[in-house]
């Protein structure tokens, strides 16, 4: 099943079931978080109840899809795609991928307040001259589970979501030579979208751990990169098992699979193909996953000059 999240023009959010071009609303008050929380069977009755009985039957062009999730309690991004690590790797000066790389799965969290979805304007980050975006999938925890191993984390998805990692690559490079971050970096945007589908509309393209899915993204409509899911080194069923360890996945949490191999501007750069200047007002962002769907977005002016801090002094006090 795939399941939206939309604006009935009246002000209220409401989630349906997308079936083609066509969405079965349910009633008013539904949420999609409120439906996650068990091991499917909630979702998949509300989708079943939908398209027997639905509040309001609509073509998906006479509304507005919002994020399915508007507001996920968590988001952890990971960075699963080697190409994508070693070409960004370059763009700093590093030759390889760091062996820790190889070892753990590794992610940070991002601001779940800077969810946005398809069709929306997405400004530059006041201050950001190098505006990026980043071809991703996502899963969203469907329960809570805590120190799970990848096999139980595996049945904990509720479904999947293309996401894009919009990144400020200076604000990025600069914060993060302190060994800190990224933060401001990639605090403005995360297109998810356009509907939350169910992991048993996947099954047929399973592959070992991953789904055997193209990736794509283009600007402006000029194919930019490709690459596959499968090409994940750590599969979902492991990002979440880690993200679990010592503490607990919520039902809403998004985990990003982080940037795809040709997937985002750094990763050209850091080839030393300056072909792709960064993104300007007026662009288009396109990114498919098949049989997930389709988001864009078109990049805005910028949100305004940054507010000027004062730098502090170098002062070295000493305590007695």
């Amino acid at each position: 099943m795939r399941f939206v999240t939309y604006d009935n023009g009246l002000g209220d959010d409401r989630v349906g079931l997308l079936d083609g071009d066509t969405l079965y609303g349910l009633a008013p008050g539904i949420d999609l978080l409120s439906l996650l929380g068990d091991d499917g069977e909630r979702l998949h009755a509300a989708g079943q109840s939908a398209r027997r009985d639905p509040y309001e039957v609509l073509a998906v062009g006479e509304t507005n899809l919002l994020p399915p999730l508007p507001r996920p309690p968590s988001i952890r991004d990971f960075i699963a795609y080697e190409q994508h690590v070693e070409g960004t790797a370059k763009l700093v000066g590093k030759d390889g991928v760091n062996p820790v790389w190889y070892e753990q799965p590794l992610f940070y969290f991002s601001n779940p307040h800077s969810v946005v979805g398809s069709d929306r304007e997405v400004p530059i980050p006041p201050g950001c001259a190098a505006f990026d975006f980043e071809l991703e999938a996502a899963a969203v925890v469907g329960r809570a589970g805590t120190d799970l191993t990848p096999d139980q984390a595996e049945r904990h998805i509720a479904g999947y979501m293309v996401m894009n990692d919009w990144s400020a690559r200076d604000l990025q490079f600069r914060e993060m030579q302190f060994g800190l971050g990224p933060a401001k970096g990639k605090d403005s945007a995360i297109t998810l979208g356009p509907a939350l589908v169910t992991p048993d509309e996947l099954a047929p393209f399973r592959s070992g751990t991953a789904f055997d899915l193209g990736m794509r993204v283009a600007v402006n409509g000029v194919p930019f990169g490709e690459d596959r899911m499968t090409n994940m080194a750590w599969s979902f069923g492991e990002l979440i098992s880690y993200a679990s360890r010592g503490t607990w996945v919520r039902p809403g949490d998004i985990i990003g699979s982080g940037t795809s191999g040709n997937g985002c501007l750094a990763e050209k750069w850091g080839r030393e193909d300056r072909h792709w200047p960064p993104l300007k007002p007026g662009d288009e962002v396109t990114m498919t996953i098949d049989e997930i769907g389709t988001i864009r977005n078109t990049v805005a002016t910028t949100a305004g000059a940054p507010h000027l801090l004062a730098r502090r002094i170098p002062s070295m006090p000493r305590a007695r």
